[in-house]
């Protein structure tokens, strides 16, 4: 394995890593400003790790061309679904461009506004980046790393059932308590 294709597979475990660490903080912290710094800085990790990604995948393995790597997805997605479609190449943008968006507003706005978010907008972000995660490392991999994956995205999934079930109770204590 060339050093480029090391740098290339560490930067996405760090994006996993990172945003698996701070999703687990952050969903069972309940707004306690530590927890929240630490959930911060690791998506923030997370996500600067997905930036060395794709400058990773451009330099290593597509030679900086956007066709090469549209040709590239397209045949991946053809050999594991029978599509060849190269569209999750946009995906992957879409996913880029969220995610800095995302940690932008907790820097820029605070733990207290990006926590008050509505509950549906927060799960159907996190159900996204968790279903990307999976079509990474479950559906588009093999071996132990569709493990892994699988145990990552399984326990993410329960992280974020336990923090909405956690929210529920707390919301019906207030209720009672008026």
């Amino acid at each position: 394995m060339t050093s480029g294709e090391v740098l290339t597979k560490l930067t996405i475990w760090i994006v996993i890593i990172g945003y698996a660490s701070g999703t687990v903080t952050f969903a069972l912290s309940r707004n306690r400003h530590r927890g929240d710094s630490i959930a911060r800085l690791a998506w923030t990790i997370a996500i600067i790790a997905l930036l060395a990604h794709l400058f990773c995948a451009f330099q290593f393995y597509h030679g900086w061309s956007e066709n090469a790597a549209y040709r590239e997805t397209a045949r991946q997605t053809g050999e594991v679904i029978g599509l060849n479609w190269g569209g999750g190449l946009y995906i992957n943008y879409a996913v880029i461009i969220g995610w800095v968006v995302d940690v932008g507003w907790w820097w820029v706005r605070g733990a207290g506004s990006y926590r008050q978010r509505p509950w549906s907008l927060m799960a159907a972000w996190h159900g996204f980046l968790i279903f990307i995660i999976f079509n990474a490392t479950v559906v588009f991999k093999t071996g132990l790393v569709r493990w892994v994956g699988l145990c990552v995205c399984l326990g993410l999934s329960l992280v974020w059932w336990l923090a909405l079930m956690n929210s529920q109770k707390s919301d019906e204590l207030v209720t009672a308590g008026d």
